[in-house]
């Protein structure tokens, strides 16, 4: 039976609940759904401006960086960097803090998400890549020579034809992640049956579908990450009062445990759970949802919060 892989939001702000759950999963199988296990944990540490989607501000030291870095790659989880920040410009690539980050976590166990050609091609030339070929499609990233990351092609990217997806796949990517408007769109889906090994599916996402203003919502994020400023939040005309899983569940792209066999059938196995700038509480309702056997679901829950 292949493994199906389960990509964790937050690793740095969800990092006692996220320890927790890869702990527990490893210690205790048999609370998990059969066949599931951790890929990846994704997100950024505090006030890295490379980073986009989501702006996270503050500031961490050195050796609480690596101390992050450790603690997961020691339970075999790769640590994703999102360096997604869709504003990026050659001056921003000698960044000092981006850049100890990446040093830091250059141990060919890690990965990085990029949208954007420029810094792509900096991280690339600076710090060697792990290719889909030697690193295997299986959304996790061997040792290796001890050096290196697995770049990622995000889902900020917006690719919703596709021919446009399928010419992503042939790049060195070990992953591509799906735009969330083609979860469900059967002749997308059949048409990358022969690359699903390699497509990341976002199971979960609250934003609307086919939003004309999520590309700028992305570049107001990245702005408030370069410029550190916080004040200046987008104020998304369709946004909810308080995101909750319960949300995300009427929405059209969101793919629920009874559809997730047939995507699996499929070869789809690398799936990806929302959760960056988002309440710990609905996370964990998303975490508890996917992840966790019904009968053990509470069980997990007061371990996870404790």
């Amino acid at each position: 039976m292949k493994k199906i892989y389960w990509h964790l939001p937050g690793f740095c702000y969800f990092y006692k609940m996220n320890t927790r759950l890869i702990g527990l999963l490893r210690k205790n199988p048999e609370m998990f759904y059969d066949g599931y296990d951790i890929g990846s944990v994704y997100g950024t540490f505090p006030g890295a401006i490379w980073n986009g989607g989501r702006a996270v501000f503050g500031v961490m030291s050195n050796r609480d960086i690596s101390r992050v870095l450790e603690t997961y790659n020691s339970m075999n989880v790769p640590v994703r960097f999102t360096w997604t920040n869709s504003l990026i410009e050659e001056k921003h690539l000698n960044d000092t803090y981006c850049n100890l980050i990446m040093k830091l976590a250059d141990n060919g166990r890690n990965q990085v998400l990029v949208n954007r050609q420029v810094l792509e091609d900096y991280l690339r030339d600076t710090y060697k890549s792990v290719s889909k070929e030697t690193s295997g499609n299986t959304g996790t990233v061997p040792k290796g020579d001890d050096s290196g990351f697995a770049f990622i092609s995000s889902t900020t990217k917006r690719l919703t034809d596709i021919e446009a997806v399928k010419k992503e796949l042939s790049g060195d990517y070990l992953l591509v992640v799906l735009d969330y408007d083609l979860n469900c769109d059967e002749e997308v889906l059949k048409s990358l049956e022969p690359y699903a090994d390699r497509i990341e599916i976002l199971v979960d996402e609250i934003c609307y579908p086919y939003c004309p203003k999520r590309k700028d919502h992305y570049a107001d994020e990245a702005l408030m990450q370069l410029t550190f400023d916080k004040d200046t939040r987008y104020e998304c005309t369709n946004k909810m009062t308080r995101p909750s899983f319960a949300e995300a569940m009427k929405r059209p792209h969101f793919i629920s445990n009874e559809l997730l066999p047939a995507y699996i059938d499929r070869g789809y196995r690398n799936f990806k759970i929302v959760g960056r700038g988002l309440p710990q509480d609905m996370v964990l309702e998303s975490y508890l949802y996917y992840l966790v056997k019904e009968k053990y679901r509470e069980e997990v829950k007061k371990i996870l919060v404790s």
